[in-house]
């Protein structure tokens, strides 16, 4: 008689899968406040990172930030937003700020700077750094 031999089977936890969108200033630049703040919480609400480029204006900024408050218990699953602003500072004296001023008020925005702005269940923290950006992910 032979032994049949029993296989265990390990417990593996689930992984999330980790959604990433890139928006380009072209999708925003003709915008109103209103649509941007909706185009950017309908990415956020859709439970991805995204990785604008360029800027909210600091109003929007704002009215994001207050707006996803409000949505806080109202909404299941939703603890609200991280969000983070890498500019690119590269230009300094007289001139290099003339240039970034002219080439801003050419495309409407600073697209020198990068938003990251992604839902507080996915990501903890982000930490910036002068050479690194980390993005803390909740398990």
């Amino acid at each position: 008689m032979k032994k049949k031999k029993v296989v265990r089977k390990k417990k593996v936890d689930k992984i999330r899968g980790l959604s990433i969108r890139f928006l380009p200033y072209s999708e925003i630049r003709d915008l109103d406040s209103n649509e941007r703040i909706r185009k950017v919480l309908d990415v956020v609400l859709g439970n991805q990172i995204l990785f604008l480029q360029g800027k909210l204006r600091p109003l929007e900024e704002t009215r994001l930030i207050g707006d996803t408050m409000a949505m806080i218990g109202h909404i299941k699953g939703f603890k609200g937003i991280e969000l983070a602003v890498i500019g690119g500072d590269g230009y300094s004296g007289f001139f290099g700020r003339m240039k970034k001023g002219f080439v801003n008020a050419l495309s409407g925005g600073d697209l020198s700077a990068v938003t990251i702005i992604g839902p507080a269940s996915i990501v903890r923290e982000i930490q910036r750094n002068p050479k690194k950006i980390e993005l803390l992910l909740n398990k």
